[in-house]
């Protein structure tokens, strides 16, 4: 019996001895993921103004000083109101415009000191803007923009465009664009039908002197809205602002008289009472209207405006 559990017990050990030893588990090291690098946005803003100038933002402006009231507007057009930190004396469209910091008259020079003082990323000048004053600006270290002025609604448009790009606005800025293009081609349509246009003289200033009134010519926007409205201007042949003798008025007769200087006291009442004037076919036919100059004479938005108040004034059937 102790022999068989002997035996027993020595096959055992000789079992155990065989054994495979206990394979180690190796766990798996996690890997670690390096951190990508965000990829770099270049937001720089590269553009050719109407002076041949190339101008480089860095980033869209988010300071702007506004040189001239059809700049302004542009800017509040496309969405960049809010950007505005400065503006010119003129610039009273829309109501927030009085907001903002005047720079002060920039006819004869300009207030360098505070421009400065406003940190503008951005000067938008305009066609009104003096290349000197431009250099004068950039000699401080200011970026400025030259938009020239627009010879048709497509320059309108391209202007829309610009600032929109200029300001990190450019969506706003082709909203606005669809939307005054569809205003405009909607009157251009009517007027397309018109067989006959009436004879237009747009008064500029007849207050200064009633014998030689000052009125617009070809090559401005008067000229432009006056065409596309419909009518045509009686010193269309002759280029820019021009003071009119009564007498080349009196030969001319225009059938309707524009008074752009009638927030300058210009009335229907008192053109009738000038010497000479009461015989004007537009003065015995009752048409002489009032007009709102900032629309007419103003390169921006509202010229879509001055559009369609000319069309309906010229050919009121043509609309409802």
């Amino acid at each position: 019996m102790k022999k068989r559990i002997l035996s027993s017990l020595l096959l055992l050990a000789l079992l155990a001895a065989c054994a495979p030893a206990a394979v180690a588990t190796q766990v798996p090291t996690a890997v670690v993921e390096q951190p990508t690098a965000a990829p770099v946005v270049d937001t720089s803003i590269s553009l050719t103004d109407d002076l041949g100038r190339e101008v480089t933002l860095e980033a869209p402006a988010a300071r702007v000083v506004s040189m001239a009231p059809s700049n302004t507007e542009l800017l509040f057009a496309v969405g960049a109101g809010d950007q505005v930190v400065g503006r010119d004396p003129y610039s009273n469209f829309p109501e927030e415009a009085f907001d903002i910091t005047d720079i002060g008259d920039t006819y004869a020079s300009l207030n360098t000191e505070l421009i400065l003082s406003l940190e503008p990323d951005l000067v938008l000048a305009a066609g009104i803007t003096p290349p000197e004053q431009v250099d004068q600006l950039e000699q401080l270290g200011i970026t400025v923009y030259w938009l020239g002025n627009p010879t048709d609604l497509e320059g309108l448009y391209r202007n829309l465009e610009t600032v929109g790009i200029l300001t990190g606005n450019e969506q706003e800025a082709l909203a606005a664009i669809d939307d005054l293009s569809a205003r405009a081609e909607a009157v251009l349509e009517k007027v397309a039908t018109v067989t006959e246009r009436p004879t237009v003289f747009y008064e500029v200033d007849g207050q200064t002197d009633p014998s030689a009134p000052f009125t617009a010519g070809g090559g401005t926007f008067i000229d432009l809205i006056i065409n596309l409205a419909g009518g045509a201007n009686i010193v269309g042949s002759q280029e820019g602002y021009i003071a009119y003798s009564i007498e080349d008025l009196l030969v001319a007769d225009p059938s309707v008289i524009l008074l752009g200087d009638y927030a300058w006291g210009a009335t229907v009442e008192s053109v009738a009472a000038r010497a000479g004037w009461g015989a004007l076919s537009a003065v015995t036919n009752d048409r002489v209207y009032p007009f709102n100059d900032d629309h007419m004479s103003r390169p921006g938005p509202r010229l879509i405006n001055a559009l369609e108040e000319l069309a309906l004034l010229l050919h009121p059937e043509l609309f409802d």
